[in-house]
């Protein structure tokens, strides 16, 4: 069965003590299964204050970061290798077991020219290092594809798999995002399907970056593909009604969603829960297999 998330840039764009509390509350509240969590400064960031508010509420956690520009990995190796030790480090701190997002790469980084292979080689190896770590504090770790306009290394499932298949541990995984898929592929069922032994989190997330259902991702086409690639990971809601600066600039987001954070998770959550149940994604494996 899917688990349904959401990303905490629902409620708010600053990840601090009491803001990042709040939104966790929010998402509890929501009726959400966990809430993901941007760790994006793992040296500011109150572990034990945040497990304390997620144990209270009952909820889960996932993690999500993009490598600062000082250590996009293929240039700044063991920059972007120290940086997510620590990241690991808070993570189990946290209690959380999934770290998903640019983890090999920094979001806005762009060369001006494609990916050179050596690139790709060297975002395998630190990333297999880094994984056999994560794995030995029972950490999953997956890798985005992102579109074109915010990075060069990864833009759509096939690439991001090949690079997944590549380091070849079993703790690492693909992640996928519907709004970058609007982009870069060619259509939303096939290349989830072609994705599908590796894929197991998913941002959903509208072509706007707002109220899923309202713009123009097809998404009977991705229910679809979910559906066809027998998918049971996490579904989480990625709706920006709040992000911090730095992150604006990266995916360059310069205007607010028409809608407040508790309408994006109300009814996100509901068209979420909606389309997984039409297509047969709330059943258990052993029954989908059936």
């Amino acid at each position: 069965m899917v688990r349904f998330g959401a990303h905490a840039f629902v409620w708010t764009g600053e990840w601090t003590r009491e803001s990042g509390n709040a939104a966790i509350r929010a998402a509890s509240d929501a009726g959400f299964d966990f809430i993901e969590i941007p760790l994006l400064d793992p040296d500011d960031f109150d572990a034990a204050s945040h497990r304390a508010a997620l144990a209270e509420t009952g909820l889960a956690a996932t993690c999500s970061l993009t490598l600062p520009p000082d250590a996009h990995l293929p240039h700044r190796p063991e920059a972007a290798r120290a940086f997510l030790t620590r990241v690991l480090d808070r993570m189990e701190a946290l209690g959380s077991t999934y770290l998903a997002g640019c983890v090999g790469y920094s979001l806005g980084t762009l060369t001006g020219r494609p990916p050179e292979p050596w690139e790709r080689e060297r975002v395998a190896e630190v990333l297999g290092t880094v994984a056999r770590d994560a794995g030995a504090r029972g950490i999953t770790l997956a890798l985005e594809a992102c579109n074109r306009y915010e990075t060069y290394l990864y833009n759509t499932l096939a690439d991001t798999r090949d690079t997944v298949l590549r380091v070849g541990e079993p703790n690492v995984r693909l992640h996928a995002d519907t709004y970058h898929m609007n982009i870069e592929e060619e259509g939303f069922r096939a290349p989830l399907v072609a994705a599908a032994d590796v894929l197991d989190y998913v941002h959903m997330s509208e072509s706007h970056r707002g109220l899923v259902g309202t713009g123009t991702v097809i998404w009977d086409d991705v229910w679809s593909g979910l559906r066809e690639a027998r998918f049971r990971g996490a579904l989480v809601l990625e709706s920006f009604a709040a992000i911090n600066p730095a992150l604006a600039a990266a995916t360059c987001l310069w205007r607010p969603t028409r809608h407040p954070p508790e309408v994006l998770a109300r009814e996100g959550l509901a068209f979420l829960r909606d389309g997984a149940a039409r297509f047969g994604l709330l059943q258990s494996a052993e029954t989908a297999m059936d």
